[in-house]
């Protein structure tokens, strides 16, 4: 449109014929400016779109993996990839997204500068022409232009290359930096509970060392990436302000010839710099999208992580071995042996170990002796390395995993409660019973604290959401999550240290109506405070990987010679006068 109105100038057009095309401009630009602001709304829609799925793509793949594969490092080392790539040059996925977008607004200026342009390389001069206009009006200079023009397309995309490369392999060297820059000032910094820490240990001057250190490395690596872009567009920019020469030289001189208008020149000047430009962001594109390969392999190898564990087909109502009631059960670990993948030490060795519901049953040994490795393999969080573990006669990898898992209430030593209502938490749904949670938390000793709660179960717990949000000691956030294996009503209950936060009286109140709490069912219960484990029917010792005893917490301290006596002689002299 800017060589038609030019031109129209140029051979006097009328003033109308002049406005009419100066408002099919106009009008065009308006309408495509319109066009674009709407594209551009649809796009950041679809992005935000495209980034909730991308992030529940991720969250349900660790939700339904393996437990196994959330302990490996490697899992970890994945999915701190994917961040990492993402925070660094958007790459992986989103790499994706913008090289599509950007390699077709490319695509469309290659064409369209391409039809505008091929008319200037079809006209040729007369034959009566002498000089410098003869060589410009002949096929020959019009070729050489275009190998020109293609040399230094070639040129550009070996530097855009060239430059990407280098410029993510010295991104990447930030990665460390970016990851301590993560941890004090997102995860730590903006984590409210840290105050008390940064201020008590005057951690201020430690954070703005670290801080100062990780900027001084950042500019260095900046630097860097300076230097390698300084290089490269050095020799890209010489090579373009001489083709540009010619390409100026060609366009003028053709309409000094008379072979072009002299609106043309805005038009062919134009077209073959688009073309130049666009033809070398488009196969930086893809050489970009080349380099991304890598990145995209670890979101591929993250999300076909296999799932290795056999989910088991048969309904735990159908037992072999049915007993009298509908809730009795028989947990047995026959020759049970285990080892944590990429270990070669056994956690486990060699356990033999029957109970039944009803039973109360506590586990007792020294760090590292295997009782928790002894609950994952109950909960069927691992499978045994050997041996076999019984449900009522049935092995239970036979069963469906999510019934399986449906007859255990646990209260792991690092539980996990949420910033969410209290009612939540407890009944770890959305919806739930208000009578039930209220029930649940009045028997986990949580009742008095929970009258003075100003929203009664849809209180929030913590403030990350809510400013009426409380804040819970240790102890009371272990009874909440005691009432949440409570209101789950499992036949197995199974607590893991659930009183070490507690004081000596909220801890006694506990045992001292355990029995009324658990009614009929079983519960196994792991300590370190031998004290507390006086009301179990049965005490497993656990030394090294193996259970070197059984029996009453009578029987066990009678036997001078065992782990037992040596455990509760070693704890009690701290309570004898």
């Amino acid at each position: 449109m800017s060589a038609l109105i030019i031109d129209g100038i140029a051979e006097g057009e009328t003033f109308r014929q002049l406005i009419t095309l100066l408002v099919i401009t106009v009008l065009s630009q308006a309408g495509s400016s319109l066009v674009i602001r709407y594209m551009t709304s649809r796009y950041n829609t679809m992005r935000l779109e495209l980034n909730y799925h991308y992030e529940m793509a991720l969250s349900l793949k660790i939700i339904e993996m393996d437990y196994a594969s959330i302990e490996d490092p490697e899992t970890h080392r994945l999915r701190q990839k994917m961040d990492e790539v993402r925070n660094l040059n958007d790459g992986g996925i989103w790499r994706l997204i913008h090289s599509f977008q950007d390699m077709t607004k490319y695509l469309f200026g290659i064409v369209f500068s391409v039809s505008l342009t091929l008319s200037l390389f079809a006209t040729h001069g007369h034959s009566d022409m002498t000089g410098i206009y003869r060589w410009v009006g002949s096929p020959y200079f019009a070729i050489l232009l275009g190998l020109g023009i293609l040399a230094n397309v070639m040129l550009g995309m070996y530097a855009n290359a060239t430059t990407s490369q280098k410029f993510l392999r010295i991104l990447s060297e930030t990665i460390q930096i970016n990851r301590l820059f993560g941890y004090y000032m997102t995860n730590y910094l903006n984590a409210y509970h840290a105050g008390k820490d940064i201020r008590i240990y005057n951690q201020q001057k430690l954070i703005a060392s670290e801080a100062r250190t990780m900027f001084d490395n950042a500019g260095v690596t900046l630097n860097k990436m300076a230097r390698n872009e300084v290089k490269y567009a050095t020799m890209t920019t010489i090579s373009t302000v001489l083709i540009s020469t010619l390409i100026y030289l060609f366009v003028g001189l053709k309409a000094l010839a008379g072979m072009i208008s002299v609106g043309a020149i805005v038009r062919y000047v134009g077209s073959i710099n688009e073309f130049t430009g666009a033809f070398t962001n488009f196969m930086s594109q893809l050489a970009l999208l080349r380099e991304n390969n890598a990145n995209l392999k670890v979101y591929f190898d993250y999300l076909a992580l296999p799932s290795q564990m056999y989910q088991g087909t048969l309904p735990v109502e159908k037992r072999a071995m049915c007993l009298d009631g509908d809730n009795e059960y028989e947990i047995e670990f026959r020759n049970v042996s285990f080892k944590y993948p990429g270990s070669e030490e056994y956690s486990l060795r060699n356990l033999s170990l029957k109970f039944r519901v009803g039973e109360r049953l506590a586990v007792v040994g020294m760090n590292g002796s295997g009782k928790t490795t002894f609950i994952k393999l109950l909960c069927r969080l691992y499978d045994p390395t050997e041996g076999d573990i019984l449900l009522n006669g049935i092995n239970i990898t036979k069963y469906q995993y999510a019934e399986y898992m449906s007859i255990f209430s646990v209260v792991f030593q690092d539980f996990k409660l949420f910033s969410f209502g209290l009612g939540q938490n407890v009944a770890a749904t959305v919806d739930y019973d208000k009578a039930s949670v209220e029930a649940a938390v009045t028997e986990a000793g949580f009742g008095e604290r929970y009258g003075q709660l100003p929203d009664g179960t849809e209180t929030y717990l913590y403030k990350d959401f809510e400013e009426r949000g409380i804040e819970l000691s240790g102890g009371e956030e272990q009874k909440l999550a005691l009432a949440r294996a409570l209101y789950k009503d499992a036949p197995f209950i199974i607590l893991d240290e659930p009183t070490a936060a507690l004081d000596p009286v909220a801890e006694f109140e506990i045992y001292s109506k355990f029995n009324e709490i658990v009614g009929g069912k079983t519960a196994i219960y792991i300590s370190h405070r031998l004290s507390s484990c006086r009301f179990c029917d049965n005490i497993a010792v656990f030394h090294e990987g193996a259970l070197v005893q059984r029996g009453s917490h009578e029987a066990l301290v009678a036997d001078a010679d065992g782990k037992y006596h040596e455990l509760w002689n070693a704890q009690a002299q701290y309570y004898v006068d």
